[in-house]
């Protein structure tokens, strides 16, 4: 069954743990520029954001990439990059309509969230619960829940 990782973009503190442990996991050091997920932050408002692969079924990732070395795992659910095809050309990072497609400068190729293979470090270490590794139709009925909530308070409709 395909997994997501579902951001509740409230919970995050923009504490940057995540970056670490993926930096660590992915690369045995820890440093967050080499991290497959990065926190984006606004200060002066308190307001913080991770950012990572949203794992596209259409990725213009993908699309872009002249040696085919990003395909998705339909099983998995994931958009994976094959480093033994990849040339290093950085379209892919380019593409990316999210940003979420970085560059190890130290290995000179393009970087995206892979699951960590099934199991998200960053969700693991996540203390604020404010990254969740859920089932994909688990997370898309709380979305539909939640549009459903706003939209009767909007109306003044009670829950029953």
């Amino acid at each position: 069954m395909s997994k997501m990782i579902v951001i509740d973009q409230s919970a995050c503190t923009g504490c940057r743990q995540c970056e670490l442990v993926c930096s660590v996991k992915h690369t045995g050091t820890a440093d967050p520029a080499r991290a497959r997920i990065s926190i984006i932050k606004w200060e002066a408002e308190g307001f913080y954001l991770p950012m990572l692969c949203q794992q596209c079924e259409q990725a213009a990732c993908a699309a872009v990439c002249p040696k085919r070395a990003i395909s998705r795992d339909q099983a998995a659910g994931r958009v994976l990059i094959d480093y033994q095809l990849c040339i290093g050309c950085r379209m892919c990072v380019m593409a990316c309509p999210f940003g979420a497609v970085g560059v190890d400068v130290q290995e000179g190729r393009p970087i995206k969230c892979d699951h960590c293979d099934g199991e998200p470090t960053c969700v693991d270490f996540c203390d604020a619960a404010a990254l969740t590794f859920v089932d994909t139709e688990t997370a898309h009925l709380a979305k539909k829940r939640a549009c459903s909530a706003r939209y009767s308070a909007l109306m003044g409709i009670q829950g029953r």
